[in-house]
């Protein structure tokens, strides 16, 4: 069935756009609606081919794009340190910041290159060191930072005893621990923000459920092939049932970075039924997205583990 779903897009001419995880899947999307729009995209990531690959894709729909193709593993605290030490010689301020990079439930627990479980590691504490780093070149832009959380976060909580995911590994647990977890700092960045007179916004997005490469095989990560639910997720897509697409997914990120009524301190999501699909729309946080002490304690306990102090 086709997909009508769409939103327009402000004139972002002039504009500097960062997007994490936009060589794959909704990330490429965003990054492509940015260009499309008149921002230039810097693109960081992982494997530089695949980067070229997906810049040429890009390009091909939108000749005239301006991307930027870095290196960062987020999986790694040096190179989020490197990758910010690179845009902050650039000397360009940064207007949008999009923490769409993630990865879901590698089957055994892995770490990171700095000891920590890899799905807190990569979705959180590497977007966290991440603000960190860009931070001046935030406050120039008067920036907006949209953090990419998910369905899995409207229930539990982080397991505090347990942030190394340890005792034993549960990979969906640890998986909306990460989320949970960027959405309290993402929340509490706005709270600071606007008391401190930082001129930094940041707000929620969630992409609700789409065929995306999350659930997919990854061998790299001991997922040597596709769970049953990105297969059936896959079909329901296909047939416009319930769930949506890549560039449905993409929509409420890209409402919540560039909507002229997105405020900071919201979140934005599918608004169809389940919140799983449909056109984006402002909704109320999750409720474990609500607790400003426990965001407190996000905020603290993160900026010890990814050693950073803001503002910077």
């Amino acid at each position: 069935m086709a997909r009508t779903i769409d939103i327009d897009i402000p004139p972002l001419t002039g504009r500097r756009a960062v997007v994490t995880g936009a060589s794959d899947g909704m990330g490429t999307v965003i990054a492509a609606r940015l260009a499309q729009a008149g921002a230039e995209v810097v693109m960081p990531v992982r494997d530089r081919a695949k980067g070229a690959a997906v810049t040429d894709r890009i390009r091909s729909t939108v000749p005239d794009a301006r991307l930027v193709l870095r290196d960062l593993d987020l999986a790694s605290l040096d190179s989020v340190a490197a990758f910010g030490e690179g845009m902050r010689a650039d000397g360009q301020p940064v207007h949008i910041l999009i923490n769409n990079a993630g990865l879901m439930t590698p089957p055994e627990r892995r770490t990171t290159v700095d000891g920590f479980e890899l799905q807190w590691g990569t979705n959180h504490l590497g977007h966290v060191a991440l603000v960190g780093a860009l931070f001046p070149l935030l406050q120039e832009g008067r920036a907006r930072v949209t953090s990419q959380v998910s369905v899995v976060a409207r229930s539990g909580a982080i397991d505090w005893d347990d942030l190394g995911a340890e005792r034993p590994y549960r990979a969906q647990a640890a998986y909306r621990s990460s989320k949970i977890a960027l959405g309290l700092f993402g929340l509490e960045l706005d709270r600071r923000s606007a008391a401190a007179g930082w001129g930094v916004s940041s707000n929620l997005a969630h992409p609700g459920v789409a065929p995306t490469n999350l659930l997919a095989a990854q061998p790299g990560y001991g997922r040597a092939a596709d769970t049953g639910a990105v297969r059936m997720i896959r079909w329901l897509s296909a047939r416009g049932l319930l769930v949506g697409t890549p560039e449905t997914a993409a929509l409420p990120a890209l409402l919540a970075a560039t909507g002229p009524h997105a405020e900071g301190g919201r979140m934005y999501g599918p608004s169809g039924p389940g919140h799983l699909g449909g056109a984006p729309a402002e909704q109320t946080p999750y409720p474990p997205l609500r607790d400003a002490a426990e965001a407190a304690r996000v905020w603290e306990v993160s900026e010890q583990q990814a050693g950073i102090s803001l503002p910077v």
